[in-house]
């Protein structure tokens, strides 16, 4: 176990970014990471699994992701650099845990894209046309990945418009829902049914608090912009912190005019839940809404696929993953095999889950980043890191652990088959990875020690006497 003091790059090795990103940009940058798809497609299921108290599951999630949430604020002002998990992982356990770690991030990408394509492929898409949830995926994931290749300028130009049409289409839920009030429709007692027939209030809560937190997902992703923002120490745990609180707000607001406007059981069975809020309030049409909607799927699943193929291209070009996902379009610089790659893991995944199977799956191989996180927050309290960092009081990593440990029991066994199918590839990668890096190293040093004819290589303890030559550009010289 290492505490990472001496893999710390220095600034003669390893150039660092500008700071560039203020406060209110991160909060902004963290704000459209956590604030996206998984709200439009999940409540539904929320509801199937918690109850009509759908704000309920929401909060409990909030809660845990904020646990979690603060063990990243103390690594990344304690280590404000890019790499997020993987970087923590591997100062804290070696490269073995710190690949598993950024393998389980890639994975959980792929799981994520796949889910918002078959959302995409559901009742939303169904005001305009209906066809076969499968075919939409694969046109869907297709579409994405030309989008992908064509530019990361033009995609993030593309999600800075999205992101404001999603945002619009939350506050018309909210203000759907207080229209229902005002008119004196709706049912307000729905929102303290907590519990279905086959479980009681509390395995309810449990269960659909797993679903509700992939709504929280992404603001793992934002400690990589730690090392490019102006005080970190100051302006990232605020930015954290501050986003998901008003995520927080925006999903409880959410949840509970879906309840109120929509019966359970047909918020449960829908596939777009809160197109039925809309059809229920009226004033809005539903085809209007549905566009929405669509948009706020795709850009989600288009900013995960940019993250997912960046992260198999990095992977791959530190020589983690096969070389050729390394490949890049001539004329605009994108990893091309790599989004061909992870854009076809993600058909796959859309062919063969359902989106309740595949937000579960992604949850679960999360968990055991986060689980990490949490450990290494402890381990690495030996290591200084940067002056003055943000520190969690001890308890909360610890209860960061104990949420991972009690959300991932509430993960179905079907979840778990498919989640350890992926870890087990990962720890088979990691370990070949490491055997090969390691094989790598001791051929570097052979090769660096070239022996005069006829002189005798000294041993242990012996001075200048074995006369060995530096191969030309290599390092200093080791003789054992």
């Amino acid at each position: 176990m290492s505490t990472g003091k001496a893999a710390s790059p220095t600034a003669a090795t390893e150039p660092s970014l500008q700071r560039a990103l203020t406060t209110p940009l991160l909060f902004f940058f963290i704000l459209g990471d956590v604030l996206g798809a998984g709200v439009y497609v999940l409540v539904g299921q929320v509801a199937a699994d918690a109850g009509g108290a759908v704000w309920v599951p929401l909060i409990v999630a909030l809660l845990l992701a904020l646990l979690t949430a603060a063990s990243y604020a103390e690594l990344a002002t304690k280590y404000p650099r890019a790499g997020g998990a993987s970087h923590y992982a591997t100062r804290a356990f070696g490269p073995v845990v710190g690949f598993v770690a950024g393998f389980c991030m890639l994975a959980a990408g792929i799981v994520s894209v796949a889910a918002l394509a078959r959302g995409f492929g559901g009742a939303y898409l169904s005001a305009f046309v209906t066809l076969p949830v499968g075919l939409v995926a694969v046109v869907f994931l297709v579409a994405l990945a030309l989008v992908n290749a064509r530019g990361i300028k033009e995609s993030t130009r593309a999600n800075v418009v999205a992101t404001v049409i999603e945002v619009g289409g939350l506050a018309v839920i909210v203000g759907l829902g207080v229209w229902l009030l005002a008119r004196g429709e709706g049912d307000p007692s729905r929102l303290t049914q907590l519990g279905t027939p086959e479980k009681g209030a509390a395995a309810a809560v449990l269960s659909g608090s797993v679903l509700a937190y992939y709504s929280f997902v992404g603001f793992e992703t934002s400690v990589n912009v730690a090392e490019e923002t102006r005080n970190p120490r100051r302006s990232y745990p605020r930015a954290l912190f501050g986003a998901l609180a008003t995520a927080g707000a925006v999903y409880v607001l959410v949840g509970i005019a879906a309840s109120v406007a929509v019966p359970t059981d047909t918020l449960a069975g829908s596939s777009g839940p809160l197109l039925e809020v809309v059809k229920a309030a009226g004033g809005v049409p539903t085809w209007l809404f549905s566009a929405v909607a669509l948009v706020a799927v795709a850009n989600g699943a288009l900013l995960t696929g940019i993250m997912s193929s960046r992260l198999a291209y990095g992977m791959a070009r530190d020589g983690l993953l096969p070389t050729g996902l390394t490949k890049v379009l001539p004329g605009r610089r994108t990893p091309w095999v790599a989004i061909a790659a992870t854009t076809g893991l993600a058909m796959l995944l859309a062919l063969t889950g359902s989106v309740a199977e595949l937000a579960s799956t992604l949850v679960l191989l999360l968990l055991v980043v986060f689980f990490i996180v949490n450990t290494a927050v402890l381990v690495l309290r030996r290591d200084s890191g940067e002056t003055d960092h943000f520190r969690a009081p001890t308890v909360i990593p610890v209860l960061g652990l104990i949420s991972c440990i009690v959300l991932a029991t509430q993960i179905e066994a079907l979840v778990w088959v498919r989640g350890l199918a992926v870890i087990a590839v990962g720890v088979v990668l990691a370990v070949v990875a490491a055997t090969r890096r390691a094989k790598a190293t001791d051929e570097g040093r052979g090769e660096a020690v070239v022996t005069r004819p006829g002189a005798t290589v000294g041993t242990s303890g012996t001075s200048g006497t074995s006369g060995t030559d530096e191969a030309p550009g290599a390092g200093t010289a080791e003789t054992k």
